[in-house]
Formats: structure tokens, C-alpha cells, sequence
């Protein structure tokens, strides 16, 4: 499976790939079984090791999906701000709406864990979720039951995903001369939808302006 990806829309910096996947975690997960695609939507960590990356996260035991952990590989799509664009920023009056956006995508295969054989790594995993988004819930789970906590966690399956390939694309009218790419980049970030204003900022940093 690959992304269609332009030259000019390429984006293959580590370090912004990162930036990107943390910024955007929480994504679209694909797997195959039996012929069957299947899909889960759910927020992630991403670690990285030296230069490898490894995404995290957990699905509901009930979920299907988790039968194909381990035997195939799955894409982690993340998905970031996006645009529709209007040919009214062209010089040229021969000209089509389009859509501007970002995304990247992962490949590797999970692995599931889950709390009957490690408990102790499933409320790490937990934890560092917490901490990511709402750190001060993390003395409220402290406080609630040990039979209420390993119900919670004996509901789940914990996997990490060591990332195969990854592909980014960041389709920000870079095939456009500068003059519209800028024109296109202010409008957009003008606008209040913070996905619209978000990719004309994403814009104005490749442009630097």
C-alpha cells in the first residue's frame, strides 16, 4: 500500500514528522483480515528511539480489530488541517478549486499486550496517556477503586507499533508560483475555522512569511 505523493509534496524530514504525528495523534488505524479491511479511530503516543518511531495506544477488548494484531501489517493514518481552495487566488483565470491538507502515514504491525499478562504496562500506557492531555486526572485514577481500575483495564488491549515506513504529504500549493501560494497562505489564515487558519499558517512557514 502507498500514498499518492507528488515530488513537490513530499515531506520526509524526520523531525517534522514527528512533530506532526504528535501534534495529530489521534488517527485512523487500518488493518486487513481475512480480506476484510477494518478500521478504528483512536489516539496514540509516539515514541521516538534514536531513529526509529514507536506508536502506542489501546482498543476496546470487544473490537474485532484486535484479531489482527501480529499478523500483517497496519496504517496509521494521521490526519492534519485542511483547506479547500478557491481559484479565485490564481493569476491564471483558467483555473480549478482544489484542497489543501496534510497527512502522514505509518506501517508496521502491531503487537498487543493486555492487562491478564503485564497490568502493569497496560496503566503505564494509561498514565502516559492521562498525562498527555489531561494531567490532573492522574491523581483522580489514583484515588478510584483497585476493582473499578482492573475492570477498566481488563476491558482493553494495549499495543505498540514499530513504524516500517513512513509517508508524509503536506499539499500546500506548492506547484503554484510563489505570488499565489502567499496570496493563498494570508487568506487562509485569516479565516476563524482554525483547520482553514492552521493550514495557511502551515503554508506561510514553508513560504516564510
Amino acid at each position: 500500500m502507498h500514498m499518492y505523493i507528488p515530488p513537490f509534496n513530499k515531506q520526509d524530514n524526520p523531525e517534522e514528522l514527528y512533530r506532526f504525528m504528535t501534534a495529530h495523534n489521534f488517527i485512523s488505524l487500518v488493518t486487513s483480515e481475512n480480506g476484510e479491511l477494518i478500521a478504528s479511530h483512536i489516539p496514540v503516543m509516539i515514541e521516538r528511539q534514536e531513529d526509529d518511531f514507536v506508536i502506542s495506544g489501546h482498543l476496546a477488548r470487544a473490537n474485532s480489530q484486535v484479531e489482527a494484531f501480529g499478523k500483517g501489517q497496519a496504517l496509521a493514518i494521521f490526519s492534519g488541517p485542511h483547506a479547500y481552495i478557491s481559484p479565485t487566488h490564481y493569476e491564471t483565470v483558467e483555473s480549478v478549486p482544489t484542497w489543501n491538507y496534510s497527512v502522514v502515514h505509518a506501517y508496521g504491525v502491531p503487537r498487543a499486550f493486555s492487562a491478564k499478562d503485564d497490568p502493569e504496562r497496560i496503566e503505564a500506557m494509561l498514565m502516559e496517556l492521562v498525562r498527555g492531555h489531561e494531567a490532573s486526572y492522574e491523581k483522580q485514577w489514583h484515588e478510584l477503586s483497585d476493582k473499578f481500575k482492573q475492570g477498566m483495564m481488563m476491558g482493553i488491549v494495549g499495543f505498540t507499533m514499530k513504524v516500517e515506513r513512513l509517508e508524509g504529504k503536506y499539499k500546500l500549493s506548492q506547484n503554484k508560483s510563489q505570488t499565489e501560494q502567499k496570496n493563498i497562505a494570508r487568506a487562509l489564515s485569516q479565516s476563524r475555522d482554525s483547520a482553514i487558519a492552521e493550514t495557511g499558517q502551515m503554508m506561510g512557514l514553508e513560504l516564510e512569511i
